[in-house]
């Protein structure tokens, strides 16, 4: 009896105890493989076993994003929200991300601005100088979030929308809009701007990428269209595969925007992240440049100031994109000593002042914001103004130590 309980107790032991010789023999086998790697010398173990992972990994992602008809898009798309803590909708799919709250059905559009601001354009378009842009936060590649967006903006008395190709949301801008209108905005009062990539400059490829644009917004025509950059050196294009460079490229595609301003698919055509060097080529080539889109703010160094002079100077409107410091920059901006004082002097916040420096400075403004209550905030900067000796304290800041800036004078 004993013998068949000791039997029976045997049965429930670990398998390992219990084990066959041929399964010691394996258990040896995996322990001297480990104590093999502990002993590895840590140049051996990052050479055979490390590098080799991670080049896998590598190869595995430029694989991935290189399937992609916009893999640079699809890149930031991804690399933004893990900077955020946030499961990107290039990877979990779109609708899973938290942020921008639903809309009420009944909610209907809210009276416009007083004292709303525009500047005039050459096609006769006047654009709202206080705007909203749709990139470069989480939420801005999510298609739920993006769509809340645009439309709670619109809906709140906003008119002017920021996009481009490479942030790869058009198609949930332009349903915000077409639900917009439904609700009773008219289209003619919406300005819309959207940028073509370097990576599809090149005469034939503008005309068709533009016209997919407008497809994917749902829109008859696009107010404003930019070059989104001078160039990108790494990157391939149609025009580059043809054997010109940078500056020819540019003026195929200035070209092709030109014609599309002639047959009225777009209003106007302008220029992004454009140096003065830059825009001194396409002057005379075809449309006249109605805008230049640069980051800008207070603390911005003298070159980038020279930029905005000569745009001004030659009549050529200037937004500015990370008004407030930038995504990187931003918090260091708003908690600046100056900025701080004359935001108790005004009893607006910090981000106020900023955003209202930037239009008496004669340039439109898009902040992105996925926040109700922020988009109010910004709005309500056409209600106040600073005064010359206030504005001329803000102009004096221009330190851009500990700032993240792109130096464009660089790109060919």
């Amino acid at each position: 009896r004993r013998s068949t309980l000791a039997s029976r107790s045997r049965s429930w032991l670990p398998f390992a105890v219990r084990s066959s010789g041929s399964d010691r023999l394996r258990l040896r086998r995996a322990a001297s493989s480990f104590s093999a790697i502990e002993t590895m010398p840590v140049a051996s173990l990052l050479v055979w076993r490390i590098l080799p992972g991670i080049a896998l990994g590598l190869a595995v992602a430029v694989g991935w994003l290189a399937s992609h008809e916009v893999p640079d898009g699809v890149f930031f798309a991804t690399v933004i929200p893990l900077t955020k803590g946030v499961l990107p909708p290039t990877i979990v799919g779109h609708g899973r991300m938290e942020g921008t709250p639903e809309l009420p059905d009944d909610l209907l559009p809210q009276p416009r601005p007083e004292n709303e601001l525009f500047l005039e354009l050459p096609g006769g378009y006047k654009l709202p100088q206080n705007g909203i842009g749709m990139c470069c936060r989480a939420t801005a590649y999510d298609d739920v979030l993006v769509y809340r967006t645009v439309l709670w903006y619109l809906l709140l008395g906003g008119r002017h929308i920021d996009g481009a190709h490479l942030y790869l949301n058009h198609a949930a801008i332009g349903k915000a809009i077409a639900e917009a209108i439904r609700r009773g905005i008219p289209r003619e009062e919406i300005f819309v701007t959207t940028k073509i990539f370097p990576t599809h400059f090149g005469y034939e490829s503008a005309m068709t990428n533009v016209q997919n644009y407008a497809k994917e917004l749902s829109l008859d025509y696009i107010d404003l269209v930019l070059l989104h950059f001078p160039s990108i050196p790494a990157l391939p294009s149609p025009c580059k595969k043809e054997g010109k460079n940078p500056e020819e490229c540019r003026e195929e595609t200035w070209r092709a925007l030109s014609d599309l301003c002639q047959r009225g698919l777009i209003g106007n055509a302008g220029v992004s992240n454009f140096g003065v060097k830059h825009i001194r080529q396409l002057e005379g080539v075809g449309a006249p440049i109605a805008n230049n889109q640069i980051q800008f703010h207070p603390f911005e160094p003298d070159h980038v100031q020279d930029t905005v002079k000569y745009c001004h100077e030659h009549n050529i409107t200037v937004t500015a994109y990370s008004p407030l410091g930038g995504m990187i920059s931003k918090d260091r901006a708003l908690a600046n000593e100056v900025l701080g004082t004359l935001s108790a002097k005004y009893d607006k916040r910090a981000s106020q002042i900023m955003l209202r420096w930037a239009i008496q400075r004669g340039c439109a403004v898009i902040p992105g914001t996925g926040n109700p209550d922020h988009m109010k905030e910004n709005l309500a900067v056409y209600g106040f103004a600073l005064s010359d000796e206030d504005m001329n304290t803000i102009n004096r800041l221009r330190d851009s130590s500990g700032f993240s800036h792109m130096d464009v004078r660089d790109f060919d």
